[in-house]
């Protein structure tokens, strides 16, 4: 409403104008008809570059200034030269012309790396970093990042890219049932995110170079950022690890958190499948970590004393080897 409200009061300004013009040469109502064309037309200009970003804008701008500063300098030492007026004039020209293109060219496609205009960043003092942590769709899905957030467990503003968002309707409209039940997950996690007043969460509305893939984008934004990843995806994090980008990975941290067990300790779990090899049954203690049982498959669905025997760490997370322990 405010922006047709603008337009309006610009149209009837570009018609009064052109009145005021057309007055001194006793065509007013010419003047006014012209003043009218030129502002639709300068409406309708503006109206098509519905697309331009702040971002690209202010590297182009940017841009500009530099290529013409570049300009100046170079037309200042070539005036020394013993040229006429007229092709100082045209050198002037030209060079400014060119080195104005060269630099909006150039600043345009790499717009990626101006940091004072990556959204979020504020004037503040340079020993006070804010910091911000990107969320890729699996950390969405998975949810635990709103546990982990309200435990003060770390402090910074979330950032959830438009193409992560993108990337969530897409599995939500997905015509695999499993996948649209994921998307929608994802899509309910991230509005608790947002009503929860207590969690500072915003949404990247620029994109990175067309044509990349999401793990990519994610790792150019990080970079460019200077932000951390917070994901679930073990590719992802390798591949940020690789290029020098911070993660924070939820199974890691879940890893970490996992309580400690020695060998010769004593516990109690109950047994609920055969183990693959002759013999051996299957426990798991309350946050997923299975437990091997030696001589246990006789007594599945029951609950037994186990003595640990020895324990395996591995990426996909901690195995615990065992045997009865009436039968040490």
């Amino acid at each position: 409403m405010n922006l047709i409200f603008i337009r309006i009061f610009f149209l009837i300004i570009s018609i009064v104008i052109g009145y005021q013009i057309g007055s001194i040469k006793d065509i007013a109502l010419l003047g006014a008809v012209a003043g009218s064309i030129v502002g639709m037309l300068i409406i309708l200009l503006e109206a098509s570059m519905h697309r331009i970003s702040v971002r690209g804008l202010s590297s182009v701008v940017f841009g500009l200034v530099l290529g013409i500063i570049m300009a100046k300098l170079l037309s200042d030492i070539m005036s020394l030269l013993p040229l006429g007026v007229v092709a100082a004039s045209l050198l002037r020209v030209s060079l400014t012309l060119v080195f104005a293109y060269l630099g909006a060219v150039m600043a345009l496609r790499g717009k990626d790396e101006f940091n004072i205009i990556i959204p979020y960043v504020k004037f503040r003092r340079q020993d006070v970093r804010e910091e911000m942590i990107i969320l890729d769709t699996s950390a969405i899905i998975d949810g635990r990042v709103l546990d982990i957030y309200k435990t003060k467990f770390f402090e910074a503003r979330l950032v959830v890219p438009r193409f992560v968002l993108r990337e969530l309707q897409q599995i939500a409209d997905s015509s695999d049932p499993i996948k649209r039940q994921r998307g929608r997950r994802g899509l309910e996690m991230l509005q608790s995110l947002q009503k929860d007043p207590s969690i500072d969460i915003k949404i990247h509305e620029e994109d990175t170079v067309e044509g990349e893939d999401v793990d990519a984008k994610l790792v150019k934004l990080a970079k460019v950022s200077e932000s951390k990843i917070f994901t679930t995806d073990f590719n992802l994090n390798r591949i940020a690890a690789l290029q020098g980008v911070k993660v924070l990975n939820i199974n890691e941290l879940a890893n970490a958190l996992k309580p400690v067990v020695f060998p010769g300790e004593v516990m109690e779990v109950r047994l609920l499948k055969e183990g693959k090899e002759y013999n051996q049954a299957v426990a798991y203690l309350e946050d997923g970590t299975m437990i091997v049982v030696e001589e246990g498959r006789r007594l599945i669905g029951q609950t037994v004393k186990v003595l640990v025997a020895s324990v395996l760490q591995t990426q996909a997370g901690r195995m615990i080897f065992a045997k009865l322990e009436n039968h040490r």
